[in-house]
């Protein structure tokens, strides 16, 4: 089968902010939408708030005034499930809810015999939900992300009982609706609120050990990372509770399994009522005049008159055009490590230790260490922490060297795997880990993150620009700095770093 034809009529049932946007996304691509509702007058009062919406879009002159009617004349308010019996789709965005969910698709199994049937649920099993069903075959979850007219990605997720044919029309439907589609198999979190759950818990495990303060944490992560929003006010804008609710849910449906235990300070918040922006204060406040923190930043220092670098290929480029840029004299040769060194310090890229306990096993002096940037000569920020055994103007020098070459500088407590490079290596970990598990494939992967949650990088095309090595030596560091199996490498990079293959090549 190919994608359903913009002839064939959809229904949306839930008229909520999800349900509604479902529903403009299937009538802009050209489909008359039926959208039901059980409260009276949801589905009329959605339809005018998709009707005013597009109204910012006619006054930027992003549509006409035509395209915008035509779009709402194909949405149509019905007050019965018995109205949708000539649908080809139904897409169900009701609430979250197995019981709910199951009682609504046995209705609609013999109220629409030949449509395919899906759900836009974010973690609940599609197995699960189709074991209701006399025909589960024709059930398939069709994960939309909110906004739905705005965010690319739709997760089109198989039970165990899915036709994989109506799974692949599925997908070339959400294709030609210009959505960016990704296949995953039915599992806990599927791909995007699986991958996703090292951004919030290394975060929080580093404001847990007191790395740095929850404004500087985000601005790293955002400044060197190059991530659209930080983690923390990431969290603020989900929900605390929501998110809290999702690790919690992913934790206990993979048995307990330590990658995914929850934060006890973001149990906290959500005990006190401290939700984030809904609330009005969450990690941040949000009251009318509250304040915005900013970022702790070092204060300016000198640099150093010449340093040697020392880097791979990747690095020495974008290193040596910023101390070029800087005007301070160096040395430059390629090399496995990356170290920028000289009179007053040995500055290196963090490998997952601790640089107290770096400095004492590798017999380095004035050590300190630099956080991975996505980005090194376009990035804003980048955080370093220095050994306790290290002068005082080793770390005011290397501070300098950075800030000469145009970075604010954050300095950062001494923690294992600093600040984006231990999250980095865990999301491509838990990526790999979802390929060699078969819920979906490398490709997925990325397409997921960087479309579903705006990384600016696919965590698997990251690592391999990392390099798979690289990221095993941090993990390995990390396991052994905590001693948990959180931290455990994925058989799947071990298998490809030992092949010299990347994550995307086949095994």
């Amino acid at each position: 089968m190919t994608a359903l034809s913009p002839e064939q009529t959809i229904a949306v049932i839930g008229a909520g902010a999800m349900g509604a946007g479902v529903a403009q996304v299937a009538a802009n691509a050209g489909h008359p939408v039926k959208l039901y509702d059980q409260a009276e007058g949801a589905a009329e009062r959605a339809i005018e708030r998709i009707a005013r919406g597009l109204d910012r879009l006619v006054e930027r002159g992003r549509i006409s005034a035509e395209e915008q009617a035509a779009l709402v004349s194909r949405i149509q308010p019905v007050d019965t499930l018995e109205e949708i019996g000539d649908a080809a789709l139904v897409i169900e965005a009701i609430v979250e809810d197995l019981s709910i969910k199951q009682q609504l698709f046995r209705q609609l199994e013999g109220l629409c015999p030949e449509a395919i049937l899906a759900s836009n649920t974010s973690s609940l099993s599609i197995t699960a939900i189709g074991s209701a069903l006399q025909r589960p075959e024709r059930l398939i979850g069709m994960h939309f992300f909110n906004p739905a007219p705005i965010m690319k990605l739709v997760e089109i997720i198989r039970g165990l009982a899915s036709d994989p044919a109506l799974a692949q029309t599925l997908f070339d439907t959400a294709q030609a609706w210009g959505k960016l589609a990704v296949h995953a198999r039915s599992t806990p979190g599927f791909i995007v609120n699986r991958v996703a759950r090292p951004y919030y818990a290394e975060a929080l495990r580093l404001l847990q050990e007191g790395a740095a303060d929850v404004p500087t944490l985000d601005a790293l992560y955002r400044e060197a990372g190059g991530f659209r929003m930080g983690p923390f006010e990431l969290m603020d804008l989900i929900g605390q509770d929501v998110n809290y609710a999702v690790t919690a849910s992913v934790h206990q449906a993979y048995y307990g399994d330590p990658r995914f235990t929850p934060s006890l300070i973001q149990k906290e918040l959500v005990d006190a009522g401290w939700l984030g922006r809904k609330s009005g204060r969450g990690f941040y406040d949000y009251h009318e005049g509250a304040e915005r923190p900013e970022p702790v930043t070092a204060e300016l220092a000198e640099p150093p008159a010449e340093v040697s670098l020392i880097a791979p290929p990747p690095l020495l480029q974008p290193l040596r055009s910023l101390l070029e840029q800087a005007g301070i004299a160096h040395s430059a040769a390629e090399g496995e490590e990356c170290s920028l060194i000289s009179d007053a310090f040995t500055l290196c890229l963090t490998d997952g230790r601790m640089a107290t306990l770096r400095a004492r096993e590798d017999n380095l002096k004035n050590l300190v260490l630099f956080d991975l940037a996505l980005d090194y000569e376009g990035c804003e920020r980048i955080a370093l922490c220095a050994a306790e055994q290290s002068a005082p103007e080793a770390l005011r020098q290397a501070s300098g060297l950075f800030q000469a070459m145009g970075k604010s500088v954050s300095l950062i407590e001494d923690v294992a795997g600093m600040v984006v490079m231990r999250t980095v290596c865990m999301l491509a970990n838990e990526g790999a880990d979802a390929v060699n598990q078969q819920v979906c494939d490398a490709a997925a992967v990325d397409t997921a993150m960087q479309a579903g949650v705006n990384y600016p990088k696919g965590p698997l095309a990251w690592a391999d620009a990392i390099g798979l090595p690289r990221v095993l030596e941090v993990l390995d560091h990390l396991q052994h700095n905590y001693g948990e199996d959180r931290y455990r490498p994925s058989p799947l990079l071990l298998k490809h770093a030992a092949a010299g293959r990347s994550c995307h090549e086949p095994s």
